[in-house]
Order: structure tokens, then C-alpha cells, then sequence
């Protein structure tokens, strides 16, 4: 199992010192918020990039559909490149909790899943070197291939993570197309048997796709079951609002340098 760390705000400083912290204190994951407005979070990865050395690099999450896909493909692949390959995308149809920025984005679910689906397909598109993409709701075309030349990832495949929610065939296919998968499971089975299963659903259908567990820890005592149930990654988070007070920034700070729960 690898060990991330979710830094849920702060000023971009703030952040980036956390960042490099926690590549100090050995996490193999630092992944920053993606909201409609505050700090940047591919500014702040990019700057993390420089500052670090091996730690892995992406957001949690991007909400695809609210965003432009050749916009996100330009930021991940900028990254890819100044980070040596250390960037993953992970993407949702995003969250509509009423604290969250409304900006008149597409509110309606069976369209945000199908943008999401577009959104994944004409990112694949644009990494691999292809020129045009035409969807239901996303066309790019550009006849200039020193574009794309100098914009391909250094990761021969750059991993793309995607919410799942178990059992939902539509939303399992999709994650069957993707690298990893964030699980979102029913009212009460988020549990390491659940997980397991998913695991097992996985196992039957293709090769090896991370799935990812987060939750909050101190120790080993409370990732074990998860690790056992076959999560590959543990992001370690602490959401509690306010997200940017000096009190939770002292309590990232001192949860980060303690180390992965191993």
C-alpha cells in the first residue's frame, strides 16, 4: 500500500510548504483541493514539482465536467513533464454540497456523467498526440501537430483516477477505463468487506486498477483492514471546517511530519 496526503486549504505557501514536508516525512502522495475559485491547484503542483524530488502529484479532485478538458489535459501534462512523471488525475462529475461555489455549471447528473465520460476519452486523445476529437458535447481540432509534439506526458500512461460508485454497472464501466478508482459506496457499506469485493469485481475483469481508501489515522491500527481488503492507496485526510484556521494548519503540519500510518 502507498500513503497520500490530502491538504484541504490553506494559502498556496501554506500548501507548498506542506508538500515538501511531507515528501520529508515519506508519503508517496501529496494530492491539493480543486475548487471553482481559490488557490490554483496546478500553479501550486507545479511549484511543489520543483521543490521535490519522487512524491506523487494530483488533485482531489477535479470536477471534469465543470472544466474544460483541453484546459485540464495542457495543466496535467505541464506537470507531468516539470514534475520527471509524477502526475495522476483523479476526476468526479463533481460535488453539489451547498458550501461549495455555484458558477451555472451543468447541474444535471445523467449530463455530467456523460460529460465525464467525453471529458476522460478526448484527455486519452490529446496526450496520445491525436489532433481532433468530436463528441456529443466536446469537439477539438487543431491542424498543427507542433502542439502536441511538445506537449506529450513523460508517463507512458498518465494514471487517471475516477470516482466509482459500487455497484452501479454504468459507473463500474467507467471505471474499468481508468487506472483507479475512489470508491463511493452505498449509506453504510463504506467498510473493508465492501471494498473487498469491489476488489474481487475488479480482479475478474482486467489488469491491476488502484483502489483507494482515505479516512483519518494516527497509526496502522485503523489502515490495516483496508490494506487488507486490498486498497493500494491510503490518502490520509482531515476535512473539518475551517480547513484554513492556524489551528488546522498546526494539526496538518504535525499529522504530515508523523509519517505514513505504517
Amino acid at each position: 500500500m502507498k500513503y497520500g496526503f490530502i491538504l484541504p486549504g490553506g494559502t498556496a505557501g501554506e500548501q507548498l510548504e506542506q508538500a515538501v514536508l511531507a515528501e520529508q516525512a515519506g508519503w508517496d502522495g501529496v494530492f491539493v483541493w480543486e475548487a471553482a475559485y481559490g488557490v490554483d491547484p496546478w500553479g501550486l503542483l507545479c511549484a511543489v514539482a520543483a521543490k521535490t524530488e519522487r512524491i506523487r502529484l494530483g488533485t482531489m479532485l477535479t470536477p471534469l465536467p465543470w472544466r474544460r478538458p483541453w484546459k485540464v489535459a495542457s495543466q496535467v501534462v505541464t506537470l507531468d513533464q516539470l514534475s520527471g512523471g509524477r502526475a495522476t488525475l483523479a476526476v468526479g462529475v463533481g460535488a453539489m454540497e451547498t458550501d461549495l461555489p455555484r458558477t451555472g455549471e451543468e447541474l444535471e447528473l445523467r449530463k455530467r456523467a456523460a460529460m465525464l465520460d467525453e471529458g476522460i476519452d478526448l484527455i486519452r486523445e490529446l496526450w496520445s498526440g491525436g489532433l481532433s476529437y468530436q463528441g456529443t458535447y466536446y469537439e477539438y481540432s487543431c491542424e498543427r501537430d507542433d502542439l502536441a509534439q511538445v506537449a506529450r506526458p513523460v508517463q507512458e500512461r498518465i494514471p487517471i483516477w475516477v470516482v466509482g460508485v459500487w455497484p452501479r454497472p454504468k459507473s463500474m464501466r467507467r471505471v474499468l477505463r481508468c487506472d483507479g478508482v475512489l470508491p463511493q459506496f452505498e449509506p453504510g457499506q463504506d467498510t473493508p468487506a465492501e471494498l473487498a469485493r469491489l476488489k474481487a469485481w475488479l480482479g475478474e475483469r482486467g489488469p491491476e486498477i488502484d483502489v483507494i481508501a482515505e479516512g483519518e489515522s494516527q497509526d496502522a491500527t485503523a489502515v490495516q483492514p483496508w490494506a487488507e481488503a486490498g486498497a493500494t492507496w491510503w490518502l490520509e485526510t482531515r476535512w473539518e471546517m475551517p480547513h484554513h484556521s492556524a489551528e488546522r494548519m498546526r494539526q496538518v503540519r504535525d499529522r504530515i511530519a508523523a509519517g505514513p500510518p505504517v
